[in-house]
């Protein structure tokens, strides 16, 4: 569906070249959620706008639907950016509107008009969830609710692509949970492929089928958010799954070694891993840092671990004999 190939781009400023990605490639097929994920700089609202050509990629290209966006005249592009909608952050409703004609403009724009096109906003208000909300001005609104009239408007063109750039970035969680459900039900409903651009892994963690991960401009891996989040391969994946640093009031000997437990599934995480080494082999272990989630119905957790440096070898060896689990040795906290 979209197919991102060497993409980079390069900005001017006054201190000469930035480049804000460099030899980016994704693949994201036809009726997926993908996840396009990184800290704040790494380039992620840069990407999502080359989808578009809201910005121009310096080198690359980008293929919707087969087609290359790229080579498309101005006419061309209107026509190709019909069916690629977007939402933002800030939910850009016009506020001198009411709802109904924030749904309405871009069927105004496509050359209906009247009762037709009243009639297709009030179905889009009614598949938000704000049937109640037509008359109402955008000030009049809470900000989960202007930002189903941005999704409501959005899907005004049908478009097949929706890419939504940091769109929970200004809710509350139990808010970012309802936007994210709605656009998972569209998804659904409507086969839309949908590209969400993120700073939150509990966004991905929540809605997607895939995620790519962006540093410095790019790729630093991409797969399955499962696979991700059991085992993130970059430094980069590690920071966002594993965020934070130990606990100051933790003691650790400076002899000891650090490692990292990954564990999938409700069997594994049940089980007193670091009692049963202690009870079997003798290895007493000091737990630095733990936590436990669940993305799409399985359990994933992990333990952060202080062994000595004298057990240490051996402790891998025991602990690997497990199922559902994935260690390894951490030299720094990332």
């Amino acid at each position: 569906m979209i197919r991102i190939v060497g993409l980079s781009k390069t900005f001017e400023s006054a201190e000469g070249e930035v480049e804000a990605l460099s030899d980016v490639n994704i693949d994201i097929e036809e009726g997926t959620i993908v996840g396009i994920i990184g800290m704040s700089g790494a380039g992620k609202s840069t990407l999502v706008r080359c989808i578009n050509m809201l910005e121009r990629p310096s080198e690359g290209k980008v293929f919707v639907d087969g087609t290359d966006m790229g080579a498309l005249d101005a006419a061309g592009l209107r026509k190709a950016r019909r069916g690629i909608a977007m939402i933002f952050q800030q939910f850009n409703l016009l506020m001198q509107r009411d709802c109904l004609a924030n749904v309405r403009f871009p069927l105004e724009l496509a050359g209906l008009s009247g009762r037709k096109a009243n009639e297709k906003a009030k179905e889009l208000l009614d598949l938000v969830g704000l049937p109640d909300k037509a008359r109402a001005y955008p000030a009049q609104l809470s900000g989960g609710q202007m930002q189903r009239v941005a999704i409501a408007r959005a899907l005004a063109t049908e478009p097949n692509v929706l890419l939504c750039d940091e769109a929970t970035s200004a809710l509350d969680p139990s808010t970012t949970h309802q936007i994210l459900s709605l656009i998972k039900d569209i998804n659904k409903r409507l086969g839309i492929t949908v590209v969400v651009i993120t700073h939150q892994m509990s966004v991905v963690q929540e809605i997607c089928d895939r995620v790519a991960i962006l540093d410095g401009g790019r790729v630093a891996e991409q797969g399955l958010v499962a696979e991700v989040f059991a085992a993130p391969k970059s430094d980069a994946g590690r920071r966002l799954v594993f965020p934070g640093r130990p606990d100051a009031r933790v003691s650790v000997s400076g002899n000891d070694r650090q490692l990292r437990i990954v564990f999938r599934d409700s069997q594994t995480t049940s089980k007193p891993l670091v009692a049963t080494m202690a009870v079997e082999k003798g290895i007493v272990a000091t737990v630095i840092s733990a936590s436990t989630q669940q993305i799409s119905g399985d359990v994933y957790g992990s333990i952060l671990l202080g062994l000595p440096a004298s057990k240490f070898e051996e402790a891998m060896e025991y602990l690997e004999s497990f199922g559902n689990l994935t260690v390894e040795e951490v030299t720094e906290i990332v």
